[in-house]
Parts: structure tokens; sequence; C-alpha cells
């Protein structure tokens, strides 16, 4: 029986807020390059009047996935929490206007604090470093999941950034539940190294568990599996999960899936921004897999959607990815 949408993600519900910066304002505000590091309300205000102009743009790494999947024309919901104030409108808006559904009850405007905003400085080498305040997007609870949505999805993409919040795990515990028992399938993406050093525990249960398909780069995955040999690491995750998407920057893609191993090349882009090239490849994996595509042809959906992203400012494609991937043979 069909599904009312492919995918529903659930994850941060941020407005980004984009600026360009040299490598010396990272070090006078102790930013580390290309990680994203958590910040308080305080902090985002103090860095909000020192950097330069700014573009805002609504965000979230699993908001960007279901945003470009809808963006190519599949059924997608979203499940991430933000305040009943103007960045919250800001990020409702852009959203459904992608032609995803979202419907997460707002925070009241009452409540101190305010809409999550990730700062992503990018240097002048296209590489992103991000300041994160998480905002109300970090509470995420259980009765912010709708069991019947969850039921009516293909599959559920979690990202593993909402892993920081007091509730988040019991809220994605409960989002698995409904889908597994309706016949929906679990995607996990690891988004960030660090975040993987937070949570190892909880993502391997997860894997081990009930991932049916994982999402990863290269530091994500090494770091899951503590381990510096790339090949076991990929070896290790496909022991353990039925498909397995690993990027790697300008080496392009491998897919893994019941012994066998495929490579998705990267395809040649001048790096404006990094930000939202993963978010991008998952978006175009999940809908050309739910479209009934072979899995290597998945795998270079997803590196021809990334190489677009990367080529301009911010993480929502500019510009028609179906069109993109026919002149390219991919469909």
């Amino acid at each position: 029986m069909s599904k009312t949408f492919q995918v529903v993600g659930i994850g941060n519900a941020m407005v980004d807020v984009l600026s360009h910066c040299d490598e010396t304002f990272l070090a006078e505000h102790g930013i580390e390059k290309g990680i994203m590091q958590l910040i308080d309300m305080d902090h985002a205000r103090h860095l909000y009047d020192r950097i330069g102009p700014a573009q805002e743009i609504s965000g979230g790494s699993a908001a960007n996935t279901i945003a470009g999947i809808a963006h190519l024309g599949g059924r997608t919901a979203y499940v991430g929490k933000v305040k009943d104030d103007q960045l919250g409108a800001i990020f409702a808006h852009d959203l459904r206007a992608q032609g995803a559904q979202y419907d997460t009850p707002r925070a009241p405007a009452g409540m101190q604090e305010e809409t999550g905003r990730c700062f992503v400085l990018v240097t002048p080498d296209g590489e992103r470093s991000m300041n994160t305040y998480l905002g109300v997007t970090e509470f995420l609870r259980p009765s912010d999941i709708d069991e019947a949505l969850m039921a009516q999805a293909e599959w559920i993409y979690l990202e593993g950034y909402r892993f920081d919040g007091e509730e988040s795990h019991e809220a994605f515990a409960k989002a698995i539940s409904a889908a597994k028992a309706a016949g929906g399938k679990v995607a996990l993406t690891l988004s960030d190294p660090f975040c993987v050093e937070r949570h190892r525990d909880a993502f391997r249960r997860m894997i081990r568990e009930d991932v049916d398909l994982l999402f990863a780069n290269r530091a994500e995955i090494l770091s899951m599996y503590e381990t510096q040999d790339f090949g076991e690491a990929l070896s290790r995750a496909a022991a353990e999960i039925e498909i397995v998407a690993c990027t790697e920057s300008e080496h392009g893609a491998h897919v893994l899936s019941q012994g066998q191993r495929w490579h998705a090349p990267a395809l040649p882009t001048r790096v404006v921004d990094a930000t939202g090239a993963g978010d991008l490849f998952a978006g175009a994996f999940l809908w050309a897999l739910c479209e009934g595509y072979d899995l290597p042809s998945c795998g270079r959906m997803g590196c021809a959607a990334a190489s677009e992203i990367i080529s301009h400012i911010g993480a929502r494609p500019e510009a028609d990815l179906r069109q993109l991937f026919a002149a390219r043979g991919l469909v």
C-alpha cells in the first residue's frame, strides 16, 4: 500500500546565518575551523554583532535534506521545534514553500529561549565553520512526535545533531517504533565527528537495532568505529547495516550493501560554500531510492546534488536538480 510520504525528517529547526570571514576572525573568536560548535544564547548574540554582512536562510541539516527531496518532487514532511517568533516564522515559511509538510507545534512566544540559529562562517577556501545556538529546537519532545505521521512514511530520516537534547532520544525511539510497526524504514545521518564522540554508544545501539540506511562522511564513520582505517570502518558499518552511503569530499561517495560496494565520483565544481553538501547528497540519494533507482544511481545523484549546493552560498538548491540529473544522463 502506498504511503502518504516518501520521507519524514526529524531534526533541528534552525535559521542559518551565513557570512564570509578570514582565518584571523576564526582565531580571534576561538572558532575551530571546519566543525560545528555549540554556543549559548548570549554567545549567539555576541557573535551576531561582530560578523560581517550576513545572509539568513532557513537551515538545519535534516531540514535541508527534506527541502532537497521536496525540490525534486518527493512527498515529504518534517518535525523540528521553533519558537513563535520572527525566525520561527521564517523557518516554517521557507520549508513549506519548498513543498514539505511542516506542522510541529511552536514553542510559545513567552519562552526564554529563541528559535535556533547556526552561524556558518565561510573562509576563502570554501570551508565552513559552524557555531550553533540550538534554542528551542533542543526541546523536541516525544509529545512532538505524531505517530500517525511516522506510520505514513516509507522512510524516516533522523539527524544525528538532534541527539544534543534531553528528550530527543525518547522522541527518536517513539518515531522509530511507529515507523517500523507500519513497515517503514529508518535512515540516520551521523552529522559530525564530534557529535559521534558525544553519542557513540547511543548511535551504536540504534545502528545495530533499527537503522536500515546510514549516511556519514569519512571523518564521521572513522569516529564511529574508532579507527583510522577507512576501509575497515566501511566494512564494519556494512556488516551492521543494510545500506551504507559514505561521502569523501572531492573523492566522491561510497555505497555498500549486501556485500557489494560502488563508488560515485564527485563532479568537478568550484567550491563557494561547502554548507549542506552532505545534506543534499542524502536528499537526492533518498529521493532516488524511493523512486526505484538502483544504489549506484542513488550515489551518483547524491554527488550531483552536492556539487550544485557547494557552488553557491546556502544549503538549498538554486538550480533545478532534476534538470541537472537529466543533463548528466542520470534520470
